[in-house]
C-alpha cells in the first residue's frame, strides 16, 4: 500500500494491490469519521468501492457481513461506533426513486453514509460531501483518491 498527499492539490492518495489493502484503507478512513459524514463512491465497476465499504466497516467495529446493495439500493448495518449506510445508485433510474427509499432520512440519521456512483445523482448529496476516486492504473493495482 502506497501513502502519499499531493501537496499541490491537499488530496489523499492510497496506492492498494489487493482487496485486503483496500479494505484496510477504508477501515483507516473510518476511525476518525464523523457522524454525518457522506462519501460519494466515484470509479467503474470493479474498482474496488465495495471492498472499501467492507474497510468502512471494519473501522467502525461493525461485525455484519458487508455486501454490494446494487440489487437492494441499500444495506445498513449497525453495532460500531456509528450506523453505516451503504446505497448504491448504479440501478437507479430517476431521481425520485431516491425519495422512495428514504434516502433524505439516511443522510440525516448520523451514521457514515457511503455511496456508490455518487456521482450519478451529486445534486442529491450534501455540499460537504466528500468525493473518494476509484481508478485502476496499468499495473492492476487501485488507486483511491480524496
Amino acid at each position: 500500500m502506497t501513502i502519499s498527499r499531493d501537496e499541490e492539490s491537499r488530496k489523499m492518495r492510497r496506492v492498494s494491490s489487493n482487496p485486503e489493502e483496500t479494505r484496510s484503507i477504508g477501515a483507516e478512513f473510518a476511525r476518525n469519521a464523523p457522524a454525518g459524514m457522506v462519501l460519494s463512491l466515484i470509479g467503474d465497476l470493479g474498482v474496488g468501492k465495495t471492498e472499501f465499504v467492507k474497510g468502512l466497516a471494519l473501522g467502525l467495529g461493525i461485525e455484519d457481513q458487508v455486501t454490494s446493495p446494487t440489487f437492494t439500493i441499500l444495506h445498513e448495518y449497525r453495532g460500531g461506533r456509528l450506523p453505516l449506510f451503504h446505497v448504491d445508485f448504479y440501478r437507479l433510474r430517476a431521481e425520485m426513486e431516491l425519495d422512495e427509499i428514504g434516502f433524505d432520512e439516511y443522510l440525516n440519521a448520523g451514521g457514515l453514509c457511503a455511496i456508490e456512483w455518487g456521482d450519478k445523482f451529486a445534486n442529491r448529496l450534501p455540499s460537504d460531501s466528500m468525493k473518494i476516486l476509484f481508478s485502476i492504473d496499468a499495473g492492476c493495482r487501485r488507486e483511491i483518491v480524496w
